[in-house]
Order: structure tokens, then sequence, then C-alpha cells
């Protein structure tokens, strides 16, 4: 059973499920996050959706890219979750699964490319508070609590 984060789904609402890849992206006591602007603002782990065709490893380094500008290695899945949201963007009822990644940030090549994203770093133990969704605090403060 994939644990879920979030509001519980609405009976009678339909979902469509939206595989994604996300990344906890730590360097010396920060993490590598991505502020994005709008629709609503918040901080999140870097990464998105998987395309049609692509692996959950090429989309996480191809997203990390687009809502960062950096360049990642080596990775090691650490999870997964679900949780039911509106996509404004997409304007879809969406389960989102998402599969969590531990990687290392290698370099930045320039600004992100994804529209309202902002790469900025921040101290890890913060992250845990100021993350926008639970599932993301969650995996952070293990991540935080088995380094220790």
């Amino acid at each position: 059973m994939i644990r879920r984060f979030g509001e519980t789904a609405v009976k009678g609402q339909s979902y469509q499920i939206r595989h994604g890849a996300y990344a906890i992206l730590p360097l010396g006591g920060s993490l590598l996050l991505t502020h994005q602007a709008a629709p609503v603002p918040e901080f999140q782990l870097p990464g998105g959706g998987i395309d049609p065709g692509e692996s959950p490893l090429a989309a996480l380094h191809r997203e990390v890219f687009e809502e960062t500008g950096w360049r990642i290695a080596p990775m090691r899945r650490l999870g997964a979750f679900r949780r039911f949201t509106f996509m404004p963007d997409y304007n879809i009822w969406a389960e989102k699964l998402c599969h969590i990644y531990l990687a290392r940030p290698i370099r930045p090549h320039g600004a992100p490319t994804e529209p309202a994203h902002t790469a900025l770093w921040m101290p890890a133990e913060l992250a845990t508070e100021e993350l926008g969704n639970a599932g993301d605090r969650y995996f952070v403060s293990d991540f935080l609590r088995r380094a220790r």
C-alpha cells in the first residue's frame, strides 16, 4: 500500500492518475528546491510529471533541469506517496503518484526554463516546515532522520 498524504479522494469525483518523479537534492546542509510562483506560490521538491514513454529517471533529470537549471547524479529511489489534488495548469483532478529519489546536484547550467519557477537553497531542517505538501515534508524529514 502506498502512503497517502493530504486530502482524501472526494466521493464521486473522477481522478486521472499522474505519475511524477521528484528529488531530494542535499548539499552542505541545504537542499536545492524550487519555488513555484503560480498558480499557487509554494516551495517544492524539484521534479514533475513523467511523460508517456519516458522513464522515471529520464523524467527526473529533465524536470530538475527545467525547474532549477542544475544537472544531477547518481540517484536512489527512496519511496513513493500519493495525493489527490486539483491541477489548475491542466484543469484536471489528479491522483498524483509521486516517486521520491535522492540525488546529488552536480552543477548549475543556467536559470530554470520552467515558467514561474525559481531555484533556491534552503536549510534542510527549514524545508521540513516550508515545503508545500505533506508528502514532500515527510520524505525530507525521513531522509534527515536517517542521515543522523
